[in-house]
């Protein structure tokens, strides 16, 4: 029943055996947003190649396997899935049949079709019941590889962020980038502070939802005899009550905090050694250069 445990999901984990750790939080931040916001409007080809360098730098990373393989097989298992349900189903409605004249009709006519069927089984019999023809056309598997690859994207990247910088470092990187709206009367000190917080509770977040779990587990609920309506009214209540756990957790460590008299860090406490030290210079200036790299890839042969 603690399979959370077994894969952890945005956790620090503490060590020097990776080149990742002395990477400059700020450049982590950029290759992030990089991860994020290309696949966006691209073609198959870039979303494809973002999740395989993704496997290159994990593999690559010099991190402890124990730390990421767990998470990395779920993972994949899981946007495999995803991607091979939304090759399955139907994309769109079926196309209307034009009535055009025939090729032969029109003299000297060159005509070019594209084939949009890749795959076609059937028709299938399933119980009894005739499901029809499986069509495996080209929207259809562009759909698969879009959905499961930005699926592997976003959250691969963002994990394997999380396990190899601290918390204090990720939210001094991010005010770094906002701190032009402080000019603005923007609260950022009190903002960056809870999100600190929130980071520190992301492992209360997953032992909350392996309770969550395990009471269900304990109470061998049939979900046959519940019904649909019956079953998804049982998860909203879950949710609702993992929220409740959750901001009930954060109020307490709030409560606690100040009753110790505590204030809010300023960015130059929580600053990282990195920034200054002179020996990871040539990790981030490769880095840098290396994102630069990959933005004009993508604006030359990412667009769809």
């Amino acid at each position: 029943m603690d399979w959370l445990k077994k894969i952890p999901i945005g956790q620090y984990v503490s060590g020097k055996s990776s080149w990742l750790r002395g990477i400059d939080p700020r450049i982590k931040v950029s290759w992030i947003l990089l991860f994020l916001l290309t696949p966006i409007l691209a073609n198959s080809i870039w979303r494809i190649s973002i999740a395989f360098v993704l496997l290159l730098i994990t593999f690559f990373s010099l991190l402890p396997p124990r730390i990421w393989w767990r998470s990395l097989v779920f993972l994949l298992a899981f946007s495999l899935i995803i991607g091979c349900l939304s090759i399955v189903l139907p994309a769109s409605e079926p196309s209307f049949e034009l009535s055009i004249r025939a090729p032969h009709e029109i003299p000297g006519a060159i005509v070019l079709t594209r084939s949009w069927e890749i795959f076609k089984l059937g028709p299938l019999n399933f119980g009894g019941i005739s499901l029809g023809p499986l069509i495996i056309d080209r929207r259809s598997a562009e759909l698969g590889i879009k959905t499961s690859t930005l699926i592997f994207t976003v959250i691969h990247s963002v994990n394997l962020m999380l396990i190899t910088t601290p918390p204090e470092e990720l939210v001094w990187a991010i005010r770094w980038f906002f701190a032009p709206l402080t000019s603005f009367g923007f609260p950022l000190e009190k903002l960056s502070f809870q999100l600190l917080l929130a980071l520190r509770f992301l492992p209360l977040v997953q032992e909350e939802l392996q309770n969550l779990f395990r009471s269900i587990g304990v109470r061998a609920i049939d979900f046959r005899k519940l019904g649909f309506k019956s079953s998804l009214a049982l998860f909203v209540c879950l949710g609702e009550r993992l929220l409740s756990n959750i901001l009930l957790r954060a109020e307490q460590g709030a409560d606690s905090l100040m009753s110790r008299e505590g204030l809010w860090l300023s960015s130059q406490q929580i600053r990282p050694c990195i920034v200054v030290d002179s020996k990871y210079l040539w990790i981030n200036l490769s880095s840098i250069f290396l994102l630069l790299i990959a933005i004009s890839l993508r604006c030359l042969y990412g667009t769809s």
